[in-house]
């Protein structure tokens, strides 16, 4: 029986202008990888925060690991963008930068410990990023702060991981790193939510995905129906057949 961590019933939001979600509706299952894209203003984002409870769910459901996020919230990990999520000229270590997602579960005044530091050891050795742990974050180049931000998610041994473009602004060398890192999350059974500006890459790592055209509805399909062609129909306006 497949483990469901996500389920998305009916899911609609409007700004006080404009509507931008319309009945969006699906499920995921542990170890699935959800691409989502569309153009810029289509619901991606809010989407996202719609999920971690940043936004309010006035019509529809969201259900995490069968309950609401308030429940579950140490289970999920976040990665917002880079320039919206850290003041990268704080005075911080890396060590510091990922300890620092440990505060909710562990309480602001309680000590740090040798298992918090395994955590944090752990966390940026799955990114690559273990040796650099002494460094200022200011110090470090774009994509070696954004592998920090991963790591800072990873630090809560999370079981669903939402990304919200987390490679915008950063070179291809440091891209494609990224992209190497989150699949071999996901392969190592973590679901995965992301949005991404670049279709062809989140293509390549995603097994699902959910796309959103400027029509205001949304197509949930399964990545191997799908070709870049098939993708510009969809974002045109021609539908094809939902699957869950």
């Amino acid at each position: 029986m497949k483990n469901e961590i996500i389920s998305v019933e009916g899911l609609t939001f409007e700004y006080p202008d404009t509507a931008v979600l319309k009945d969006v509706s699906f499920k995921l299952y542990k170890g699935d990888f959800l691409g989502i894209i569309g153009a810029n203003g289509a619901g991606k984002s809010t989407l996202i925060k719609l999920i971690l409870g940043l936004l309010p769910c006035e019509k529809g459901s969201i259900t995490l690991f069968g309950s609401e996020f308030s429940k579950v919230r140490s289970r999920i990990g976040y990665v917002s963008q880079k320039a919206n999520s850290f003041n990268t000229e704080f005075p911080a270590t890396v060590r510091e930068v990922v300890r620092a997602n440990l505060f909710s579960s562990k309480g602001l005044f309680r000590p740090f410990g040798k298992e918090d530091d395994k955590r944090v050891d752990e966390a940026l050795e799955l990114v690559g990023m273990r040796e650099y742990k002494n460094k200022l974050i200011g110090s470090l180049s774009g994509g070696q702060q954004q592998r920090v931000f991963i790591a800072r998610a990873l630090v809560s041994r999370p079981e669903l991981l939402l990304m919200d473009e987390p490679t915008v602004g950063i070179d291809a060398a440091s891209v494609n790193e990224i992209m190497a890192i989150i699949q071999k999350l996901n392969h190592g059974g973590m679901t995965i939510i992301m949005t991404n500006h670049d279709t062809p890459a989140l293509l390549k790592v995603s097994n699902k995905l959910l796309i959103f055209c400027e029509h205001g509805y949304e197509e949930f399909v399964d990545r191997a129906e799908l070709s870049l062609e098939r993708i510009s129909d969809i974002l045109a306006g021609k539908r094809v057949h939902r699957h869950e």
